[in-house]
């Protein structure tokens, strides 16, 4: 309580002093409880979203210092993998939108029977992603990657692939506990976790304890251990905390529904495609990258690794607009859903601002935290200028996305997620990076267009979304 506080007022501080300043139009004491519970709501989250970092982190850093060729294989693999399993958080997400409406109205019995159909259908959603899976495995020789790395990137696949299904239902219990505002749950599971991997990874990737040197084998059975564990611990927590016993009511006495799945699968597809494209635009540029040679390949990985502290720290906060709006919506409560939203992207901004500018002033020294090859390094520093270019679109297209999840509008989540990463995102990666011969920089120079495309058009289509849900309110 006492580290949210102190974030507290670190966001407030400013946030007051411009208002002061500038002038603007809108007064602090109208979203300065709004701040404070996204603050006390999201730092959790934020936490737990850094987590998931964590696990990648470690990696990268720990087997780039092993060897070059280990850290380009786990970049092509990490990457096809984070692509799918962004795209089952995603769908993950809409547990969050409605146990998060059920308990603004109060309703802990709908919450235990509608966790049954969840559990359901995100198991399905993780079958039906380890057979896409499993056969891109049978055809990773088609795939244009250095002929060196097959031998790397074949075990280390299987490995994350028998993970999939655990992420998945990890995910599941933690939207769960997020949309009943219990976000320090998965956050502290998340960093007991990420301690796990890294000790781990320690034994295994360099060979303590009397265990063999395993290198990047090691890695992938450390982050599935590691995976496993954390989702029998998140659903233990479920079916066997005190302060849960309510809600297993709902789960004992009801029934695994054909509504509460359609339901579920009707809000979670679009999610899960709005989150797979983006990530698409990103993993699916490892494709090109690789055409690039094996430095390219190695700096881009560090690049999506940064870069993956400032989307996770956005979307942690972002996560929690989505909760508190969802809130709000149950109680029918319009005004606070605007001023959730408005908070949120003020918040973020300023996260974005204090993110960014430290990996600049230090873009020069921040490739050696992973690879000791020059080049390697030096291919970071220049991609750090695009980084920082698409900060504030990557925090506003976070904010919007999950105020449309907030309101249940999330049909418009797909088509602007279409145009913004493969319409505008992609194409101009292989124009920037191919046709004109950018090559890795002129990849990442893409990534702006496309975020920015995507923050603009989510906030549209949340103001258009809101309004229409209160014009119909209105009308009963």
């Amino acid at each position: 309580m006492h580290g949210n506080t102190l974030l507290f007022r670190i966001f407030a501080v400013p946030l007051s002093f411009i208002q002061k300043q500038k002038g603007m139009s809108y007064q602090f004491s109208k979203y300065e409880t709004h701040y404070r519970n996204l603050t006390y709501l999201g730092v959790p989250i934020i936490i737990g979203q850094l987590g998931n970092l964590i696990l990648n982190f470690a990696d990268t850093l720990m087997i780039g210092h092993h060897s070059t060729e280990e850290l380009a294989a786990a970049a092509f693999v990490n990457n096809m993998f984070t692509l799918v399993i962004i795209f089952a958080i995603g769908f993950t997400y809409a547990v969050t939108a409605l146990v998060g409406t059920l308990y603004g109205q109060e309703k802990t019995y709908r919450i235990g029977e509608l966790m049954k159909s969840a559990v359901a259908a995100n198991t399905c959603m993780a079958v039906f992603l380890s057979v896409i899976m499993t056969a891109l495995y049978l055809n990773v020789h088609r795939l244009g990657q250095p002929e060196e790395l097959l031998p790397l990137i074949r075990p280390y696949f299987l490995i994350q692939l028998v993970s999939l299904p655990f992420v998945c239902w990890f995910n599941t219990f933690r939207q769960f506990t997020d949309g009943i505002t219990d976000t320090k749950v998965a956050m502290w599971i998340l960093v007991s976790g990420n301690v796990m991997n890294i000790f781990g990874n320690w034994i295994l990737i360099y060979g303590h304890l009397g265990i063999p040197e395993m290198g990047l084998i090691g890695a992938g059975l450390s982050t599935m251990i590691s995976r496993i564990v954390m989702a029998i611990v998140m659903a233990g927590v479920f079916f066997f905390g005190r302060k849960y016993r309510e809600y297993r009511k709902g789960w004992r006495l009801g029934h695994t529904n054909r509504t509460d799945f359609r339901q579920i699968t009707v809000l979670g597809l679009p999610l899960a495609l709005q989150m797979g494209m983006e990530a698409a635009a990103f993993s699916l540029s490892s494709l090109m990258v690789g055409w690039f040679g094996t430095v390219s390949l190695a700096a881009h990985q560090v690049m999506l690794t940064i870069s993956q502290l400032g989307y996770m720290i956005y979307y942690g906060l972002a996560a929690a607009v989505a909760v508190r709006i969802s809130n709000f919506m149950g109680q029918r409560d319009y005004m606070a859903v605007r001023r959730t939203a408005t908070a949120g992207i003020h918040l973020v901004f300023l996260l974005a601002l204090s993110t960014s500018v430290p990996v600049f002033l230090c873009r020069h020294i921040i490739g050696g935290l992973f690879t000791d090859n020059a080049d390697v390094i030096s291919m970071v520093s220049m991609t750090i200028v695009p980084f920082m270019i698409y900060q504030f679109g990557d925090g506003m297209q976070c904010n919007y996305a999950n105020a449309l999840r907030g309101i249940a509008v999330v049909r418009p989540l797909t088509w602007i997620a279409f145009i913004a990463f493969f319409v505008v995102s992609l194409p101009l990666g292989y124009f920037f990076g191919v046709v004109m011969d950018y090559r890795l920089l002129g990849v990442w120079y893409a990534f702006p267009f496309g975020l920015t495309t995507a923050g603009l058009l989510y906030y549209v289509y949340y103001q258009k979304g809101l309004k229409r849900i209160e014009s119909s309110t209105e009308k009963r």
